[in-house]
């Protein structure tokens, strides 16, 4: 009797083992499959050495002008991709946001008025605003064309959030007797959705959306967006625009004054992009515009009155508002000497800057459009 009670406590023992075994088994193969999938920026060195498909990921994109994919990819997949000597690097996508708050019109402050007493409007350039989309149809916007990156809002039209219209109207409001005049008001407008409808983006969007630029010959593309994180892929992208010689015009950034650290955010901060700082109407810098050496013009940024959708108008405050000052600034010196490279319009963009005060705050001064063209 005894032995036979040995028996089944050894049956039962085994019993327990097993089950605790396999139970680890499914458990650990439930972990596998339920790990987080999260979007990815992979650069290969040549070509693709691996599947991204093998080890669970999932392309998404292949950029056109560099070697790098976005890909949706689980943490056991990021962590073979590392090690793998055919990767120059993963990182994780991450997001911008629009850089608003609220503006005058500034066109006298920084003397576009004077250039455009010329006849002297932007005819000719092609300006390309990566936002979140232009309001199709607004009585004071004249759109060329464009394309959209959100996959969630297939058209570029900036149906949901408004930035993208206001930003457009600081560069081309049309001289047409309503609403308000941009500074460069007969460009040719490109509406590329980078943002979404609550003003956030990935920098995957982005830098597709830095990609159709090149790809459409843009002259000119105006980013008031940005990010605390720097990102290899995004760097590459507008590095990429600024040799295929498109000025890349970016706001710096609404994080203001720390001390002596420098605030600027990305992709303003890479040096292939001009930094714009804002100041308000009397050319103080203000408050919220982030500071650093990085920075090149300053341009009006607080309480500027531009477009919003629905043929409306409504005055916001931010570096995003700054930066379509410069882009238009810069749309006009094209406009006067089709001949100048990019670095050339950068250039004279910084020299004829009038100066406000330390570098640091101020870059280069506040953009004058009238010396520039001169």
């Amino acid at each position: 009797m005894k032995r036979q009670w040995k028996w089944i406590s050894l049956i039962f023992i085994l019993t327990l083992a097993l089950t605790a075994a396999f139970g680890g088994m499914v458990s650990a193969d439930s972990k596998s499959k339920n790990s987080p999938v999260e979007d990815y920026l992979v650069k290969f060195k040549g070509a693709h050495a691996l599947s991204i498909e093998s080890l669970g990921g999932e392309v998404e994109h292949q950029y056109q002008y560099m070697n790098v994919v976005k890909a949706k990819l689980p943490e056991q997949a990021v962590k073979a991709l590392e090690n793998n000597p055919n990767v120059e690097y993963v990182e994780k996508d991450q997001e911008a946001k629009a850089l608003a708050q609220t503006s005058p019109p500034g066109i006298s402050q920084i003397n576009a008025d004077d250039v455009q007493a010329t006849g002297n409007t932007g005819s000719g350039v092609k300006v390309a605003v990566l936002d979140s989309g232009i309001e199709a149809g607004h009585e004071d916007l004249n759109v060329a064309g464009g394309a959209s990156f959100v996959s969630s809002e297939p058209d570029p039209f900036d149906d949901l959030n408004g930035h993208g219209t206001h930003v457009a109207g600081t560069i081309a409001g049309v001289d047409n007797n309503v609403g308000v005049l941009g500074v460069a008001p007969d460009v040719a407008l490109y509406a590329v959705k980078v943002l979404n409808g609550e003003g956030s983006g990935a920098y995957s969007e982005i830098a597709a959306g830095i990609e159709w630029a090149i790809a459409n010959d843009m002259d000119v593309i105006n980013m008031s967006l940005g990010g605390s994180v720097g990102s290899s892929a995004l760097k590459e992208a507008v590095d990429n625009a600024y040799e295929s010689g498109i000025l890349v015009v970016a706001a710096a950034g609404n994080s203001g004054k720390f001390g002596p650290f420098n605030t600027i955010g990305y992709p303003a901060k890479y040096d292939t992009a001009m930094a714009v700082g804002a100041v308000d109407s009397s050319n103080k810098v203000a408050s919220f515009s982030s500071r650093g050496n990085e920075l090149e013009v300053m341009a009006p940024g607080v309480d500027i009155l531009s477009s919003v959708p629905e043929n409306s108008y409504d005055s916001f405050n931010g570096t995003s508002m700054a930066s379509p000052h410069v882009a238009g600034v810069a749309a006009l010196v094209m406009a006067d000497d089709s001949s100048l490279s990019n670095q050339e319009v950068r250039n004279l963009l910084n020299e004829t800057a009038t100066p406000l005060g330390d570098s640091f705050d101020y870059g280069n001064g506040l953009v004058n459009a009238e010396a520039a063209v001169q």
